[in-house]
């Protein structure tokens, strides 16, 4: 891939210039010395990758997210000192259509950082070029989920957490509602994405460890790079495989337990992203009988997930990022307090 570097760092730009020259399987297009720049040169040079820092003087990594989506749209990689630090920068990025985030490789200490970065940028490689094939069906099963009557399920990726948030603020779903959320992102954010969205809505969010039940009342949130599922019990499981998807935790492979699983009542959305993800396994809610419902373009970060939904029609209704909340509040009701 050809990517472009924007750091006002010169140690840390000249790390980033190494490892993906080093590799032999990129090449370095160009190296900003801060977002201004790096806007500027997406239009001369449009990289295939962008390798964004966020704290910089003239143009923050955010706001040159954001002007770069909308004029030479690129995938965006958020490579930031301590990210963990920067958290509401960090999901204002991923709002404005990053992809990931990840630690500046010479604050992880040499090589091993470096392993670190080149393996993020190869499953972002893989996003780029690869369409996922149909979902492997997950165990057959389930019996009964305690007191759970309605599954909400959420699939998102590039520009998801902040639509998450808009779809679920402002509101208490009605008792006996179970949401679960599988968002692209780095296992070791995910605790951090869970206690984001915590702060910006009214229902309590935790991260889901393996053999958690469903859970009423609660935001579930996958927090591995391994895949979500349901297994024979309805309790909430990690698993690997299949692990040749790109795509990880995989929409799909969550959507398609619920397909499969689930007798009652169950409401599948698909949000921004870019790629295949959750297409398929929304199609497969649908035919289950089941409320489809997905992002349209015109409010989407990137309109990829989506719009790979829309084509085989797997949402009975596409809405703005505005108009999904109010649905689902028709939908599964609120909570009277």
């Amino acid at each position: 891939m050809k990517i472009g570097i924007v750091n006002d760092m010169p140690m840390a730009a000249e790390a980033l210039r190494r490892a993906v020259a080093g590799s032999r399987e990129h090449e370095v297009l160009w190296v900003a010395r801060g977002g201004a720049e790096a806007v500027r040169l997406c239009v001369g040079q449009r990289p295939d990758l962008v390798l964004m820092d966020l704290v910089m003087p003239d143009l923050d990594g955010v706001e040159a997210t954001r002007q770069i989506m909308q004029a030479t749209p690129c995938a965006i990689l958020i490579v930031t000192a301590r990210p963990q630090d920067n958290v509401s920068l960090v999901f204002r990025a991923l709002g404005a259509g990053a992809l990931d985030v990840t630690a500046t490789p010479v604050l992880l200490g040499g090589p091993a950082g470096d392993t670190g970065l080149l393996a993020k940028i190869k499953t972002i490689g893989k996003l780029i070029r690869v369409s996922l094939a149909e979902p492997v069906a997950p165990p057959p099963g389930p019996e009964r989920a305690g007191d759970v009557r309605h599954l909400l399920a959420i699939g998102a990726s590039t520009g998801g957490p902040v639509a998450i948030a808009k779809v679920l603020a402002g509101w208490t779903p009605a008792p006996g509602t179970a949401i679960v959320v599988v968002q692209h992102i780095d296992a070791n954010f995910a605790g951090h994405f869970a206690k984001w969205l915590g702060e910006q809505i009214a229902i309590p969010v935790r991260v889901i460890d393996d053999g958690d039940p469903l859970e009423a009342g609660v935001v579930q949130v996958a927090r591995t790079n391994d895949h979500l599922r349901l297994d024979a019990l309805r309790r909430l499981r990690y698993d690997a495989h299949p692990l040749d998807y790109a795509y990880r935790p995989s929409v799909d492979v969550f959507f398609g337990c619920v397909a499969r699983h689930w007798q009652q009542e169950a409401t599948g959305v698909l949000l921004t992203g870019m790629g295949r993800d959750g297409a398929a396994g929304l199609l497969a809610m649908r035919q289950a009988g089941h409320c489809t419902i997905t992002q349209d373009q015109a409010s989407s970060a990137v309109y990829g997930m989506p719009r790979a939904a829309a084509e085989i029609e797997a949402a009975q209704r596409i809405l703005s990022i505005d108009h999904i909340g109010p649905a689902l509040r028709s939908r599964i009701g609120v909570r009277l307090l």
